[in-house]
């Protein structure tokens, strides 16, 4: 098609012109000529009117605005021209694109159609979407319910605990001195956990050669000299704390030796009163009874407080104990300290055990509930991790330390220091 096929523009005024005039477009018959033959122009449709609109690239007509039919609006109409205010083929702007490339069709393709669009087409009347049908959100499963967990691997605390036993037992019932020994051994472990949790925790540094060698002589003289033998070396061991802090600066000697003195008395003091039980002529049998009494009263607060426990006994200082567990320490206790003293001591009778399982329960709690607070205090939850499942020494004497001065004085009041 070549520059002909548009034919000449005729004059304003001229008829058959189809065009701005000052009066508005004004229509009559096609210009003769290729593009337009006389037959055809009867059949041609009429131009749809385009709405007032802002101006486009000029004083062009904004062509977006105006909808299109499917197809040429007259037949041979031809794509590839698309005649532009400046001359050029294109809408001014749009030199080297199709003109439906501006609607979103792909460039360059004549069967891409112009779109439409609510911005400039004021004859735009938006369809309301039909309304989603709103979903229900489907209820959340409830949880499974979680069993209650012990917090400890009881696999190994049971296995560490039956080790223990066996040893204990083989030692006290074979000979006495080499229980003896297992004393000081589990006092001079006990002192090095507590003294390096206090170095750590809290910069407090009691010194732990007088405070291992003191304490291991305490155990020994109580075995040896009784309880004048214990006091004695007591005070020794204190007296040895006092010298040994005086080697290094004075910042910070008042606190160091008095947690040195509190360690001395702690550990290996109350570890004597064992040692003083085992001097009688019974004195396995009551070492073991104290033994049994003080794990079965933590084995019994445990148990219960495990499967009924819903009340704390003291949430600020041991939050996992109840005063279910409290009661069931108590009963177990009772229970095992009227066997014991019934059965294995002698002259002892059944009653005498239920006051004694009674105070092992009380004293033993207060004992755990004690080392509870001193955890709480330096921000740990065990002293160690010597003995798997139960943490360290210092962890599993919390209990026995403060019961068993109580059972000596008991014993020694109901059947005698024998």
């Amino acid at each position: 098609m070549n520059d002909s096929s548009w034919g000449a523009p005729p004059q304003a005024g001229q008829a058959g012109y189809w065009g701005p005039t000052e009066r508005g477009p004004v229509q009559g018959a096609a210009p003769a000529g290729p593009a337009y033959d006389a037959p055809e122009a009867q059949q041609t449709r009429p131009m749809p009117i385009v709405p007032d609109g802002p101006a486009y690239g000029g004083d062009q007509d904004d062509d977006r605005g105006a909808a299109r039919t499917g197809g040429p609006l007259f037949r041979d109409e031809d794509h590839g021209a698309f005649p532009g205010g400046d001359g050029s083929g294109f809408p001014s702007g749009d030199h080297g694109r199709f003109p439906d490339e501006r609607y979103g069709g792909r460039s360059g393709s004549p069967s891409a159609q112009p779109h439409a669009t609510p911005q400039h087409d004021s004859s735009y009347v938006p369809q309301n979407p039909e309304p989603m049908p709103e979903v229900q959100p489907q209820p959340a499963p409830a949880p499974a319910p979680q069993k209650k967990s012990a917090g400890r691997d009881l696999g190994a605390a049971i296995g560490v605990g039956v080790g223990l036993g066996v040893v204990i037992v083989a030692s006290l019932f074979v000979v006495k001195a080499v229980f003896v020994g297992v004393v000081a051994v589990a006092v001079v472990v006990g002192l090095w956990e507590l003294t390096s949790r206090l170095q750590e925790r809290k910069q407090i540094k009691a010194p732990l050669v007088p405070l291992a060698v003191g304490g291991a002589a305490m155990v020994v003289a109580g075995y040896v000299r009784g309880a004048e033998g214990a006091w004695v070396a007591m005070a020794l061991t204190a007296l040895a704390v006092l010298v040994w802090r005086m080697t290094e600066p004075p910042e910070g000697y008042l606190k160091d030796v008095t947690a040195g003195v509190f360690a001395a008395f702690y550990v290996p003091f109350l570890a004597t009163f064992v040692a003083l039980m085992l001097t009688a002529d019974d004195g396995p049998w009551r070492v073991l009874t104290f033994l049994l009494l003080t794990v079965v009263s933590d084995t019994g607060a445990y148990a219960v407080g495990w499967r009924f426990g819903t009340h704390k006994l003291a949430p600020r200082i041991s939050p996992g104990k109840t005063r279910e567990g409290l009661l069931g320490a108590v009963s177990f206790a009772m229970v095992a300290g009227a066997l014991c003293l019934q059965f294995l001591i002698d002259d002892g009778t059944w009653w005498q055990g239920l006051l004694l399982g009674l105070a092992v329960a009380a004293s033993a709690t207060l004992g755990d509930l004690g080392e509870s607070m001193i955890k709480r205090d330096l921000g740990i939850k065990d002293m160690g991790t010597l003995l798997p499942g139960h943490g360290g020494i210092m962890d599993r004497l919390d209990s026995l330390l403060p019961t068993a001065p109580v059972v000596w004085l008991l014993l020694v009041l109901f059947v005698g220091s024998g």
